[in-house]
Order: C-alpha cells, then sequence, then structure tokens
C-alpha cells in the first residue's frame, strides 16, 4: 500500500494550491479519503472527508468555503484544492485512507504546506 502526497510548497496569503495524492496496493474507490494537517505545536487536524461512494465530502468549519476536495477513482487519486490561503493553513498535510468498516487504516508520508509572505 502506498500514499504518496505532493503538490506542497511555499504560497503567498490569498493564493491557491492544490495537493494530490496518488494511492496504490487497495482498492481505492472502496475507502474513504481524508486529508489531515499538522501544525508544529499542534494535534493532527481532520481537514476533510471523501467517501467512497457518493465522491460527497465534509470539511472542518475552519477551511469550510475555501477547500475543495475531489477524486478520480479511475487514476486512483485525491486532490486537494486550497484557495484563499493564510499562515494558519500552514502545516504537514497527510493524505489518509480508511476502509470502509473502519479495518484498514493508511497514511502518506506529509507534503509541507507554508503560506507566508
Amino acid at each position: 500500500v502506498q500514499l504518496v502526497e505532493s503538490g506542497g510548497g511555499l504560497v503567498q496569503p490569498g493564493k491557491s494550491l492544490t495537493l494530490s495524492c496518488e494511492a496504490s496496493g487497495f482498492t481505492f474507490s472502496a475507502y474513504y479519503m481524508s486529508w489531515y494537517r499538522q501544525a508544529p505545536g499542534k494535534e493532527r487536524e481532520l481537514v476533510s472527508v471523501s467517501t467512497p461512494a457518493s465522491g460527497s465530502a465534509n470539511y472542518a468549519d475552519s477551511v469550510k468555503g475555501r477547500f475543495t476536495v475531489s477524486r478520480d477513482n479511475a487514476y486512483n487519486a485525491v486532490y486537494l484544492r486550497m484557495s484563499s490561503l493564510t499562515p494558519e493553513d500552514t502545516a504537514v498535510y497527510f493524505c489518509n485512507a480508511r476502509g470502509p468498516r473502519g479495518e484498514y487504516d493508511y497514511w502518506g508520508q506529509g507534503t509541507q504546506v507554508t503560506v507566508s509572505s
């Protein structure tokens, strides 16, 4: 099983960035795909969840209206489009895959997002 995040980097406040997570080794279409983030000195925080069947998504209040998650089951990939970024969005962003009954839980290595002028 592999989850490989990419797309992180340094971005100015107010700008946008899109993260990607490419998955392999499991039945991607059957899994809940989530994005988490962890800022220095803080606990890991759930950012968004994409459901396997409908592809619908839920978001943390802190990113609602600014972040959009999408998944492509044909390419085993999930994306996080982040807009109107603020310094408070600075964190390491992790991709997570969880089985339909919670029986499996996989993590990527994380990608750093730094929002700074």
